[in-house]
């Protein structure tokens, strides 16, 4: 269904979310519509074990009214059976962060690659794309590695802990945009980091549920610049180190504002303002512990 009216019912659906700004950006929104907004966190790792099943999630949030569901890690791609139709977006990079409850149907949809691209557009506009070093071939790094060839990226390096995964991505992107060259490694080291422009964490490590750095910082440079998708910790381990030595850094802060703004036009039908959801992630920063938390 559509929001009715001006209520707006949705819910972020994932694994050790309890501090996602999401129901904050969607809310405020949705007040400064004059909607009635409620964003509620779905955080699968609280459930007993015997609860813990996807389709049964999404299906109880389409019986209950919700409009739709945000999706992240690690569901983006496991959802997807339990759909009834994928956006052309969605499609093309076999990933969904976005469902819309709409006419009896569910509809996935792939907010993440437009969001990526569009903070990588507006906050790096002239950094180099001539080879960029992506880690994590997921449910995010799908998106991730369509946006950076949309962005203009001429060489992509992947790496994946699953050979088999980072494989398919590598095949699925030199199909999607041919004018990209796509390799894979092994392993990160020398070697494999040789002549990078800058490189993309679209992997889970880093966030506060599995804390550490994806990359080993001493093969940082200074002429690199580095992106990551994480943002709660903001300034993650990569980050911080890339920093440090004087790299330009890129947080997980303007893809999660852009795919919200995204996933709430989709959620609502109403075009939603960048900035004041920007500000209502901005400002998730000044709330007391408990109130986070809660």
């Amino acid at each position: 269904m559509k929001a009715d009216g001006n209520i707006l019912l949705a819910g972020l659906i994932g694994r050790g979310i309890a501090r996602s700004r999401t129901p904050e950006m969607h809310m405020s929104e949705a007040a400064a519509q004059d909607m009635r907004g409620v964003y509620r966190i779905i955080d699968v790792d609280t459930f007993p074990a015997n609860r813990q099943n996807l389709e049964v999630i999404v299906q109880a949030a389409e019986m209950t009214g919700f409009c739709g569901l945000n999706v992240t890690y690690p569901f983006k791609m496991e959802v997807i059976p339990f759909l009834d139709q994928l956006s052309q977006n969605a499609a093309a990079v076999g990933s969904v962060n976005t469902i819309v409850f709409r006419d009896g149907k569910r509809i996935g949809h792939n907010t993440d690659l437009w969001g990526f691209a569009e903070s990588f557009r507006q906050n790096m506009p002239d950094a180099s794309l001539e080879t960029v070093f992506l880690i994590g071939a997921g449910g995010a790094g799908v998106a991730v590695a369509h946006a950076l060839a949309d962005c203009g990226a001429r060489r992509l390096r992947i790496f994946d802990l699953d050979p088999a995964r980072r494989d398919q991505l590598a095949a699925q992107v030199r199909e999607n945009r041919p004018g990209v060259f796509v390799e894979t490694v092994a392993a990160i080291d020398e070697t494999a980091t040789d002549g990078l422009s800058g490189l993309v964490n679209a992997s889970p490590v880093g966030m506060a549920k599995t804390p550490g750095t994806p990359f080993p910082l001493p093969l940082l440079r200074p002429d690199l610049w580095v992106a990551d998708i994480v943002y709660f910790p903001l300034e993650t381990e990569l980050l911080a180190g890339a920093r440090k030595l004087g790299c330009r850094v890129l947080p997980g802060s303007g893809m999660a504002v852009f795919q919200a703004v995204r996933a709430f036009e989709l959620f609502t039908g109403r075009r939603a303002d960048p900035d004041r959801m920007k500000a209502a992630f901005d400002a998730f920063d000044t709330r007391p512990q408990a109130t986070v938390d809660a």
